[in-house]
């Protein structure tokens, strides 16, 4: 069997391409996703999840969905619905291969059971913190628990007493028995099972002893067939661990392999759950899906596409070395993709009313517009017209620098789709000497944007119909943290870092007509202002609420170029 996608190749392909030569796996090639259900997935699970899945699709393999769900005292079934929106949402399937490591359970206690019968685990007595203080250095070796020489018939019956909740939490646990002057720490006698009274979202009460991930970990990828378990790189130093239960209980046919790949950093975020949590509990953020958050829901409701974080992921590539990416090639992923698939609209986020004398009072009128000029099947609209407009208030100055283009005292721009103006007079607040209003003037032979004489405009103006505006609510974002590495100052809480300016709420927007009903979800170019999409929590039909997703400026691009 041979890849389906010659063309991809990294250096886990390069060892699936060697195992298939080979016959390994009896040319089988099966992954699994593992999310342990304890938070929101974020945008480096989406690279495990492209990696996984894609990796399977492009050799005619199979990918699981296997919940790690062996903490029950931090896990909710909010977050398994969640993981299983946000694959889907990816573009990826399970087919009927969801599982979890509780439904095997018994097996699972089965093997520690048959681990203890070969002298291979040992009921231990030690409190956490002493077991840490028995475990050594990386410059020096740890030392024998006490209890590590109880007899098989001692340890079953300790073991079998746990199960049954005869012990208190804590005060005992089952480790391997390996090698406690390992140079490698998660070998000298790591605890694979621990008393935990905490109802469990799938089974319950019936369980109050957990097998630890790293035990459970290789023998439900042995139970489910996996042929390859692709970890991030912080599972390398466990892989002795993963290999050493499979080996010593014979579970070898066929035998997982673990292959370790750089996990996904980025960027003005943190990707740790943990932190992530802090953020949601201690209201920083309005939730898991706050569209400044870089989690799967977050940016969906901020209004990335399925096709711009694949192809992110893509891009990227699959690394053996840790490395944080720029979140600039993120954005240019999404501005790729709405470039070709956004409808363009217009939208004023801070309006200026402009009042258009010499146009008829009561007079109406419309332009037609294309939608997408990268995608001419989307056809065209038609935009009002009347006496009076809003344009943004940035688009007028009294006193414009050199090179400025926009309207001016006695100058004169083009209004997209529709006609020439020239402002004539200057309308301010009394108390405080805001412009408030412009009055203007039109050329009624400029209609469509072209002058008749030749004359040169070079300012082109985005407006809105006053008398057909939808009254809107747009939210800008911006990156959640100021700094490039949050937290990296570790004399400060990474919390410090967080951007003030992260969000801006504009309340008295206008938008075009055609934007009153805009769905949860759809993704529009306001001209000029950025791509924005209708919230998928709050818009509603004639009160449409838009995130921005991103601006139009893209520096990644202009990165590529030089």
């Amino acid at each position: 069997m041979e890849s389906k996608d010659l063309n991809y190749s990294n250096f886990i392909q390069d060892i699936i391409n060697q195992d298939l030569k080979d016959g390994k796996n009896d040319g089988k090639v099966h992954t699994r996703f593992p999310p342990e259900p304890n938070g929101y997935l974020h945008i480096g699970h989406a690279k495990s999840i492209c990696l996984n899945f894609g990796i399977a699709s492009r050799n005619n393999g199979l990918c699981n969905l296997r919940f790690d769900d062996t903490n029950p005292s931090k896990e909710d079934t909010e977050y398994v619905e969640s993981i299983q929106e946000d694959v889907k949402w990816l573009g990826f399937t399970w087919d009927d291969r969801m599982f979890y490591a509780s439904d095997y359970f018994e097996k699972l206690y089965e093997y520690a059971v048959k681990l203890i019968g070969l002298g291979k685990a040992y009921v231990c007595d030690l409190s956490a913190d002493e077991i840490r203080e028995y475990r050594g250095t990386l410059t020096e070796p740890g030392k024998n628990s006490p209890y590590r020489e109880r007899s098989i018939g001692e340890n079953l019956s300790l073991f079998e007493s746990m199960k049954n909740g005869e012990f208190p939490d804590g005060s005992r646990v089952l480790r391997a028995k390996i090698d406690m002057a390992s140079p490698n720490l998660n070998m000298r006698d790591p605890v694979i099972y621990r008393i935990l009274r905490a109802s469990h979202h799938r089974t319950g009460d019936k369980w109050c002893i957990y097998p630890m991930y790293d035990y459970a970990h290789p023998i439900s990828d042995y139970i489910e067939g996996i042929t390859h378990s692709i970890c991030t790189l912080e599972f390398e130093d466990h892989r002795p661990l993963y290999d050493w239960c499979l080996e010593t209980l014979s579970l070898d046919h066929p035998r997982p392999q673990q292959i370790e790949f750089a996990r996904l950093n980025i960027n003005y975020t943190v990707m740790s759950k943990r932190k992530l949590l802090e953020l949601v509990k201690g209201n920083y953020v309005n939730g898991w899906d706050d569209p400044r958050m870089p989690t799967i829901s977050g940016l969906r409701r901020r209004g990335f596409t399925p096709e711009s974080i694949r192809d992110f992921c893509d891009r990227i590539g699959v690394a053996k070395t840790s490395s944080t990416l720029d979140t600039a090639l993120l954005e240019h992923c999404i501005r790729e993709d709405l470039n070709k698939t956004a409808k363009r609209v217009m939208a004023v986020l801070r309006p200026l009313k402009v009042i258009i004398d010499n146009y008829p009072e009561g007079a109406e009128e419309e332009f037609e517009a294309e939608n997408n000029p990268e995608a001419p099947d989307e056809g065209t609209r038609m935009i009002p017209f009347s006496r009076e407009l809003y344009i943004e208030q940035d688009d007028f100055m009294e006193n414009p620098p050199k090179g400025y283009f926009r309207l001016v005292p006695g100058g004169e721009v083009r209004l997209k789709h529709a006609y020439f103006i020239k402002c004539t007079e200057v309308v301010k607040d009394e108390s405080t000497g805001e412009v408030i209003e412009l009055h203007c003037t039109y050329d009624p032979d400029s209609r469509g944007g072209n002058s008749p004489d030749g004359r040169k405009v070079k300012g082109t103006l985005h407006w809105v119909s006053a008398a057909h505006a939808v009254d809107a609510e747009v939210r800008l974002y911006d990156r959640l943290f100021k700094e490039p590495n949050p937290g990296e100052d570790e004399s400060r809480d990474y919390k410090e870092d967080l951007n003030p300016q992260s969000l801006e709420l504009l309340s008295s927007c206008k938008v075009e007509p055609s934007l009153a009903n805009a769905g949860g979800g759809s993704r529009y170019q306001f001209l000029r202002m950025g791509y924005f999409c209708a919230d998928s929590v709050d818009s509603k039909p004639g009160a449409p609420v838009f995130n921005r997703v991103v601006s139009l400026k893209d520096s990644w691009a202009k990165t590529l170029k030089k």
